[in-house]
């Protein structure tokens, strides 16, 4: 995933700006959720990803260690800014593409 510059930390949001980008505040509420989900997948797939290089085949309790390049690898998503923040920082900075079903199709 590409590094962004989005805040780890919530922050307050005037409801007027993001009901502006979609004309209906909670319309824009189900596109932040929908991308926030989509991001949440992506860094799920990644860490997954990651994490299976150090996986075994075998299971023995006595051969489980913790690993440091594991534990680096999960703090570092742990420290990673929450998709839902990203999700919005993308909506309120216009990087989102959304569009409407066409109300005729039926």
């Amino acid at each position: 995933m590409k590094e962004q510059k989005v805040s780890p930390n919530a922050e307050a949001r005037n409801l007027k700006d993001l009901e502006s980008q979609s004309g209906n505040i909670y319309l824009s509420s189900v596109i932040i959720a929908k991308r926030a989900n989509q991001i949440a997948q992506q860094m799920k797939e990644e860490l997954s990803t990651k994490l299976s290089e150090f996986a075994s085949d075998h299971d023995n309790l006595e051969e489980v260690h913790e690993n440091r390049e594991q534990i680096e690898i999960s703090a570092m998503y742990e420290k990673m800014p929450k998709p839902t923040l990203v999700a919005t920082q993308e909506f309120v900075n216009g990087k989102v593409y959304f569009r409407l079903p066409d109300e005729t199709e039926g």
